[in-house]
């Protein structure tokens, strides 16, 4: 169709709209605590950007901050602070209404054309030019049904209209309508432009190229300076729009304003577009249109014609209002389940495409000890996302907990304490309702701590309540204050092949680790029987030779032993300095999270920041260390390896056959007998053949260089 002989028309992609949940939240506080039955408009602000892909369209965003901060603030001042270039701002009105039939009986029309005059008027006053957003002026109409949590509304975004329509007559690619140096310099003009605090969200804007092909972009202010001054002007605008062959819809009333201000006929313009934050002159257009409108646009008296009511996709051009409903995620806990995994999900989106927030969720992790490291280890989990979180510890709450273990209070302490698991779970679930938490209260049977024999079979039910619960985990943190308490934990993790973090405090001093796979780790995906056979044939000697990467105790030369009897007071807590336990259980709940994401899990290679010896895998949350220890007094972290020793206490494939072999009488002759764990692992013999070791120094030798290697 074309427009007086001059060429097609200039037809303009519609505005789209997208209204954030987070808008209908603060719409229902405002409606039920300010409002009441108060249908008078409302000011608010919208959110656009120019387009920053080649298939999608940037919407009209609103969100919880597009209110006043003020709700009786009825004022036109815009509620929002200036510079933000993913958020230009743009305003607008709310007209809600205290029921349905009210909401359908509004009279559109004369709405819209009561926002397309205040254009018309910002237009003629000059307003515009100060402040070229007020172009963009939109309105939205809308009905909240607080009993069913369901919003109606529908948008409208003013454009005055041309009589008779503007025509094209030519539309091309910015990059091709402009010679090379032209090119190199508009583009650092625009993200110059972008990029300072003071015009980032400024959307209409004058493209000036002088003689020497240098490229500009100035206020609309500065127009009659530019024409002076001879140089190619364009009028330039964030096009929100991605198609190649139509400008956005915040191009027409910026016809409007130029022809109605400056009396042009020809009009060039630049619809400026984006790709990941930098000037895109391959999807930008720069266009050429042509206007003839009467002299009555000079008069704002005349106002002409308003369109700008939003179609909404599938609806066939029907002009029909939307409706939400906001039944679910009202409910709290929804509420804390959408609150918790936006920070997640922006990850995701912005820096980490590959992280799996369903794996994550489902991931079962247990952890022993709920003091210190456990109540953080589980606030770190549960902030990445883990949902089902096990915590056993024994002990109950005292009066010097709170301070530093965050899950109790003073409350927890009274009447003699609560038991740590449950007073766990229980701040866990106030903190956040939907995590599955459960706590379990008991000892964990440690080396060095000899059972009589009137209690062995309440500890040996203890041997096998825990052994069953590692096994219906997918990862375990080891976090309890002794060193006799985390051997079993380590054994049972190391025939299972479990995913194992340990932590451990000093005074000053941390050490984090992750424990390698169990010396028969490789077979796990054989059958019991194949697995048994392999145990069988396989000599301890020949299994260590892997170079599995080591757990807690590899690198031990003596056997746990009782370290809880005859302490001083000092030596019976964990004396340690504030800022540790945090700093120690993040990088655990880290390493476990590096661990998840990693193809090899389990038999993953220890890494270094200068090494990764990756291959072509890609590890976007980074290196996947074995060892992270830390000094607080130098404020220094080391990232170190250790394999598996073959005279490992917990995890040589020495200890484990013989677990398998005999299971809980193997863990109650180590519980019993403090040498046996030593003699089985060939320590003893170590001990002995390195006490008997004497070197025979030749005192007489004059020559200082030579040395004796042993």
């Amino acid at each position: 169709m074309a427009g007086q002989d001059n060429g097609p028309l200039l037809q303009f992609s519609p505005f789209q709209s997208a209204v954030d949940e987070g808008f209908w939240h603060r719409l229902s506080d405002m409606k039920l605590n300010h409002l009441g039955l108060d249908e008078s408009p409302i000011p608010i602000t919208g959110f656009y950007a120019p387009c920053s892909h080649s298939q999608v369209s940037n919407r009209l965003t609103l969100l919880r901050e597009s209110f006043p901060s003020e709700p009786s603030a009825h004022s036109s001042n815009s509620p929002f602070s200036s510079g933000n270039r993913n958020k230009c701002s743009i305003p607008g009105v709310l007209y809600n209404t205290n029921t349905l039939e009210s909401f359908k009986a509004l009279d559109k029309q004369s709405l819209l054309e009561a926002e397309a005059k205040k254009i018309w008027e910002d237009i003629h006053s000059g307003r515009v030019v100060q402040e070229s957003s007020l172009l963009s002026r939109f309105l939205i109409i809308s009905f909240a049904d607080l009993k069913q949590w369901k919003f109606y509304y529908r948008f409208a975004f003013p454009a005055l209209k041309l009589d008779p329509p503007a025509t094209i007559a030519s539309l091309e690619p910015a990059s091709q309508c402009f010679s090379l140096q032209e090119a190199e310099s508009l583009t650092v003009a625009c993200n110059e432009w972008r990029n300072s605090s003071t015009t980032a969200d400024v959307p209409f804007f004058l493209v000036s190229i002088d003689s020497n092909s240098h490229a500009s972009l100035r206020h609309l202010k500065d127009w009659e300076v530019c024409r002076s001054d001879g140089h190619k002007c364009l009028f330039g605008f964030y096009d929100p729009c991605h198609l190649p062959n139509n400008p956005g819809w915040p191009l027409r009333n910026f016809i409007a304003f130029i022809c109605s201000r400056w009396n042009l006929q020809k009009i060039r313009f630049f619809c400026y577009r984006e790709h990941r934050g930098f000037a895109d002159l391959g999807l930008s257009l720069v266009g050429e249109a042509l206007i003839s409108v009467s002299q009555e646009w000079k008069h704002c008296k005349h106002i002409p014609k308003a369109v700008g009511w939003e179609v909404y996709e599938g609806n066939k051009g029907k002009k029909v209002f939307r409706c939400i409903t906001l039944a679910n995620s009202m409910d709290p806990t929804k509420l804390a389940v959408t609150a918790a995994e936006l920070n997640l999900k922006l990850m995701r989106w912005r820096a980490l495409p590959s992280l799996d927030l369903n794996m994550l969720s489902a991931t079962k992790c247990l952890l022993l000890g709920a003091g210190t490291l456990g109540c953080q280890v589980a606030r770190m989990l549960m902030a990445w996302g883990v949902r089902k979180i096990t915590l056993l510890d024994s002990g109950k709450v005292s009066m010097s907990n709170p301070l530093r273990q965050s899950l109790y209070t003073l409350e927890d302490c009274l009447n003699g304490g609560e038991y740590k698991a449950l007073a766990a779970v229980k701040s866990l679930k106030q903190i956040f309702p939907a995590v599955e938490a459960d706590g379990i209260v008991m000892a964990i049977p440690m080396p060095g701590h000899p059972v009589p024999s009137q209690d062995e079979h309440n500890v040996l039910e203890d041997c096998r309540r825990l052994q069953d619960l590692i096994d219906s985990h997918d990862a375990v943190f080891l976090l309890t204050d002794t060193r006799e308490s985390r051997w079993l934990p380590t054994l049972l993790c190391s025939n299972a092949n479990k995913i194992t973090i340990t932590a451990a405090l000093g005074f000053d001093s941390f050490l984090v680790m992750r424990h390698g796979a169990g010396p028969l780790g490789d077979y796990r995906g054989e059958s019991e029987s194949a697995l048994s056979a392999e145990r069988e044939i396989s000599s301890p000697a020949d299994t260590d030779k892997r170079l599995r990467l080591g757990c807690y105790f590899c690198s031990d030369v003596v056997a746990p032993i009782d370290s809880t009897s005859n302490r001083t007071l000092d030596q019976q807590c964990t004396v340690t300095r504030p800022g540790l336990a945090p700093i120690a259980s993040a990088l655990a709940v880290e390493l476990l999270v590096g661990i998840l994401h990693h193809p090899h899990r389990i038999f993953a290679k220890a890494e270094f920041a200068n090494n990764m010896d990756s291959g072509p895998i890609e590890q976007p949350l980074g290196i996947l260390p074995h060892q992270i220890r830390g000094s607080l007094s130098q404020f220094s972290q080391m990232i170190l390896v250790g394999h598996s020793s073959s005279s490992c206490t917990a995890c040589c494939s020495t200890v484990v056959t013989e677990f398998y072999n005999r299971k809980m009488d193997f863990v109650l002759q180590a519980i019993n007998h403090p040498t046996y764990l030593e003699d089985l692992t060939g320590l003893t013999e170590l001990k002995n053949a390195a006490n008997s070791f004497d070197l025979d120094w030749d005192y007489d030798t004059d020559d200082d260089n030579e040395c004796v290697e042993i």
